[in-house]
């Protein structure tokens, strides 16, 4: 498989994300798209194996988390200090609601 194609599982799943967002994804959607905000372009549900982000500027290096109450647990706290110490390797910078 080539390292650059990703898997089609993830690209589904992105997939199903964009298409059951949550209200709050929703109305942040309506702020970021079309380059509405500095004219910068995000993209929402886009995967960076082995994650999928909530939203994603490339020129701006930068990632944008809606987190909801499930993310309050012990568990899913120190899964994303992992996943943003990820990130931040690749030079991507986090931001968390």
């Amino acid at each position: 498989m080539n390292e650059n194609k990703l898997n089609p599982e993830i690209l589904e799943f992105a997939r199903k994300l964009r298409q059951d967002q949550t209200s709050v994804e929703n109305s942040l959607w309506r702020i970021l798209r079309n380059r509405t905000l500095l004219n910068a372009k995000f993209r929402r549900q886009h995967p960076i194996p082995p994650y999928i982000v909530d939203f994603y500027c490339h020129e701006a290096r930068l990632v944008v988390e809606l987190d909801g109450g499930q993310h309050n647990s012990f568990k899913e706290i120190e899964y994303d200090k992992s996943r943003d110490e990820f990130l931040s390797e690749k030079g991507i910078a986090v931001l968390r609601f």
